[in-house]
């Protein structure tokens, strides 16, 4: 007897089937004591204007939230000196790259990201039927010659974590500039300054020089790191007036939730409680970086809230046993195979507890 031929169903668009979903940091076992380090999460928690400001909000959640995000675009526009009118919030800074992918590629276009870069680019770009161009990294950083190479009459934009994540290693402005001034009018770069509250380098600017000056930068930024929100999806791009209204004209009506706004607005404003993370992640990066070296491990050096540690090649001391090792002990980390960094764990800065957890633990596997 012969098999009834298979229904039809709804196909989706060519190519989705072919794109690796986005595997997030484990979170490890419930009710077990965990040092979660595996997702770039501040250990400081969100301010406490920033929880105030949520709770108040529960009092009108029968209401639609402001979808212009007004409040929130003038607070950041005041914390920085910039204009809100070019502003765009969106859910996540994620959400604001995918909205910029989907405004501006499609079938046929290019769009370029850097070898070991936010694993976000190529599922944006693919799912809006262009094709994903790889750079080649040198020794883990972005290499601006190698992204110009690889640019053609095809390529639309240019996405750049910087710094980036998860290598922790940062372009310097002049690189920046100059990686700028090698495109076309008519590309766009893409400035992901995620991480960008925690770099202390005097040769780092996040993108707002830039977005000023010229009509084909944008850079994005989140709440989800320093700010402590991630769990609320918050976050803004910086564009130019004809960017800013073509998101606009795309993004959902009301996309950023209205407790996730006030939340915002309350930690954009509580300076001293950014500087306070700002000075706790100083310091243990460089604490965790100096022990996991004096280890004998290699660590690429960072100014993000993380550190990308490179273990031995030889079984029983590689990654995946020390990851293994790790969580035995209730310590999480990111494993790096999604980022074709199958040597190395990517390490999230945490409180005393868990950064004196990780060395001690590493050191008991390296012995």
């Amino acid at each position: 007897m012969t098999s009834p031929a298979p229904r039809p169903r709804p196909q989706a668009k060519p190519g989705i089937s072919e794109i690796a979903p986005y595997v997030p940091g484990k979170s490890g076992a419930k009710g077990a004591r965990v040092f979660k380090l595996s997702s770039n999460e501040t250990p400081l928690g969100p301010s406490p204007k920033a929880i105030e400001a949520f709770a108040a909000a529960a009092r009108t959640l029968a209401l639609y939230p402001d979808g212009a995000a007004s409040e929130l675009r003038e607070a950041i526009a005041q914390r920085y000196g910039l204009n809100a009118a070019r502003i765009v919030c969106g859910a996540g800074s994620d959400e604001l790259l995918q909205l910029i992918a989907h405004a501006y590629l499609g079938p046929g276009d290019e769009a370029i990201h850097t070898e070991h870069g936010f694993l976000v680019y190529p599922i944006a770009i693919k799912a809006n039927g262009a094709t994903a161009v790889v750079a080649p990294e040198r020794d883990f950083h972005a290499d601006v010659d190698a992204i110009l190479a690889r640019v053609t009459a095809r390529t639309r934009v240019i996405f750049l974590a910087n710094p980036n994540n998860p290598t922790g290693t940062y372009l310097p402005f002049d690189e920046v500039k100059r990686l700028h001034a090698g495109l076309p009018p008519d590309c766009l770069l893409v400035l992901d300054a995620a991480y960008a509250e925690y770099v202390r380098r005097n040769d780092y600017e996040a993108g707002v020089e830039l977005v000023s000056q010229f009509d084909n930068v944008v850079m994005t930024r989140t709440f989800s790191k320093i700010h402590g929100l991630a769990a609320l999806r918050l976050g803004w791009a910086y564009c130019p007036e004809h960017v800013a209204d073509t998101l606009n004209r795309i993004r959902g009506p009301f996309n950023v939730s209205a407790p996730a706004l006030a939340a915002g607005v309350g930690a954009i404003t509580d300076r001293d409680f950014a500087e306070t993370a700002i000075a706790h992640n100083e310091n243990w990066l460089a604490w965790l970086t100096t022990e996991l070296t004096a280890l004998g491990l290699t660590v690429t050096p960072s100014v993000g809230n993380f550190l990308l540690v490179h273990f031995p090649k030889d079984a029983g001391r590689n990654a995946p046993a020390a990851d293994e090792f790790l969580t035995s002990r209730g310590i999480v980390l990111r494993r790096m195979e999604g980022y074709g960094l199958p040597g190395a764990l990517r390490l999230t800065i945490g409180d005393e507890e868990a950064n004196r957890a990780v060395v001690a633990a590493l050191a008991e596997f390296l012995r």
